[in-house]
């Protein structure tokens, strides 16, 4: 398996599993319809291990914008590789949001409630307050993508190891995004990945879903300027830390 297929399987997966999860609390009719945050999180964080399980050995598991960024600016990742690793996952996550659309569509028809159908493909804030909502999304990749470096650095040594999420296995990873989603996530929802909110949105606008709400697009670059911030911010404070 390529890198490119690894990002591309390994992100569908991710979105697949997690906006699944999503869909199977807020819809109307399913078997875990209003479950609540518990669910939700918790499904987050398992998506993201079934996703670096595939991943980890052929790309390293990135699976995020952010994160292939982050890694290319502290030197862990080569430059030339971040354009195509950001396309398998945009591509990735705009895939498994179809599939999602296609497994819960009855229950997307007869959920009455726009908002709810648009929340199972992308991210919005509790409370619309810009400055908020970009700092909550950049403190939350921060700290991902911080703690992800420290779970790099041992495989540093081994050129032949990918590096990624998946450096030190897929449960490390799970266990702190599930923390993430429980302690930060409150506010707008933990996008933390611009291709998790952008591909989804994609689809959203295109499918023909019943009585469907707008995309909201002018909240759209929120969950990719937020994590990009964070994203920087992260590689940033490890350079200096370790120099």
């Amino acid at each position: 398996m390529t890198a490119f297929t690894a990002e591309f399987i390994g992100t569908m997966l991710l979105i697949l599993m997690g906006n699944g999860v999503v869909a199977n609390v807020v819809l109307k009719g399913t078997k875990g319809s209003n479950s609540g945050w518990i669910v939700i999180t918790t499904g987050w964080a398992l998506s993201v291990y079934t996703g670096v399980v595939i991943a980890a050995p052929y790309s390293g598991a990135h699976l995020n914008p952010a994160v292939t960024l982050a890694l290319a600016l502290a030197g862990k990742f080569s430059w030339q590789g971040v354009g195509p690793y950001m396309l398998a996952q945009l591509l990735g996550a705009m895939t498994g949001a179809l599939l999602v659309w296609l497994l819960y569509r009855p229950h997307f028809d007869a959920t009455e409630d726009p908002e709810s159908k648009l929340a199972v493909f992308c991210t919005g804030p509790a409370i619309r307050h810009r400055f908020s909502n970009i700092f909550s999304e950049a403190l939350g990749t921060f700290v991902l993508i911080f703690v992800i470096f420290y779970f790099t650095s041992p495989a540093l040594g081994d050129q032949k190891t990918p590096i990624g999420m998946g450096a030190l296995g897929a449960i490390p990873v799970a266990f702190l995004v599930w923390a993430i989603g429980l302690s930060l996530g409150g506010t707008t929802g933990y996008a933390i990945n611009p291709a998790r909110d952008l591909g989804p949105r994609i689809i959203h606008s295109l499918m023909p879903i019943k009585n469907k709400c707008h995309s909201d697009w002018s909240y759209a670059w929120v969950p990719i300027a937020g994590p990009v911030a964070g994203a920087v911010a992260a590689a940033l404070l490890y350079i200096l830390l370790k120099s």
